[in-house]
């Protein structure tokens, strides 16, 4: 496994919707190597997720999993779930504000809306079938993903832009407050 660089907001990759990956094309051992490379850079940055194009690979192929993330400790955890082809569909209309960083933007956060629940349809990295819901603060998580697919950053989704700030004065002046909200998030729509 190889520990790639991660594209920064600026690079032109970020910005180019991904193609989708074909059968035959998932199923080789380059690919499939390069899904493990994607995962062990997601962990390596402690990234809640991570997207091929943030790798400079514009296919659509995702990686997310949160386990006790330090960059995220307020997240509820997700296990390693690798999309590949994924679609999302909202089910209802409720959504919430969501406090969102990025591996391609470093030092920056900024409130964004999300849907609160979603279907999402896509195949696994053998190339099966999934088709799953997922709600609340996980269903930002996925959505921050599938965003980069196609060639959309969060900084695209901020309504407000005073909500944007560093790391450190994330931590220092908002931190208490998101947790907060992300208790009432799930106690609402559950992770």
């Amino acid at each position: 496994m190889t520990i790639r660089a991660i594209a920064q907001i600026g690079e032109p990759v970020l910005r180019q919707p991904a193609r989708e990956v074909s059968a035959e094309e998932l199923s080789t051992a380059e690919f499939q190597g390069f899904i493990d490379d994607l995962i062990a850079t997601m962990r390596h940055a402690k990234g809640a997720g991570l997207a091929a194009n943030q790798v400079f690979e514009p296919v659509q192929v995702c990686a997310i999993e949160v386990a006790d993330n330090p960059r995220y400790p307020y997240k509820p955890n997700i296990p390693l779930t690798v999309l590949i082809n994924p679609k999302l569909e909202p089910l209802g209309d409720d959504t919430f504000e969501n406090y969102e960083g990025c591996l391609s933007v470093p030092n920056l956060r900024g409130v964004v809306r999300r849907h609160a629940q979603l279907r999402v349809r896509a195949l696994d990295r053998d190339g099966q079938p999934l088709d799953f819901e997922v709600r609340g603060i996980s269903a930002g998580t996925f959505q921050h993903e599938v965003d980069h697919l196609w060639g959309k950053l969060f900084v695209d989704r901020v309504e407000d832009p005073t909500t944007l700030c560093t790391w450190d004065l994330f931590h220092q002046y908002y931190e208490a407050a998101v947790r907060e909200r992300v208790k009432q998030v799930v106690e609402r729509w559950g992770a």
